[in-house]
């Protein structure tokens, strides 16, 4: 996977779920992480964490599935 497909993934889905994203591409979540990262510097992409994914507090929900990014910006047309 290449970052270009990972931006044209988000930007057609707007809000993806970090654990969507390793089934379709297929990666585990820290090389996700990393391309994300390149994405939110740029101003593309937001991190958006749910403080409370199933309604308690219990701290067991898998972060994978908690973790959303979110397409945010189309800078220079892209």
């Amino acid at each position: 996977m290449i970052l270009s497909e990972l931006r044209r993934y988000l930007k057609e889905r707007k809000s993806v779920a970090l654990r969507d994203l390793m089934l379709h591409f297929d990666t585990d979540a820290e090389a996700l992480r990393g391309m994300l990262q390149i994405l939110i510097t740029k101003g593309y992409v937001q991190k958006i964490s749910a403080k409370e994914a199933c309604g308690t507090s219990c701290c067991k929900c898998d972060s994978t599935l908690v973790e959303i990014y979110e397409w945010v910006a189309s800078v220079n047309g892209i």
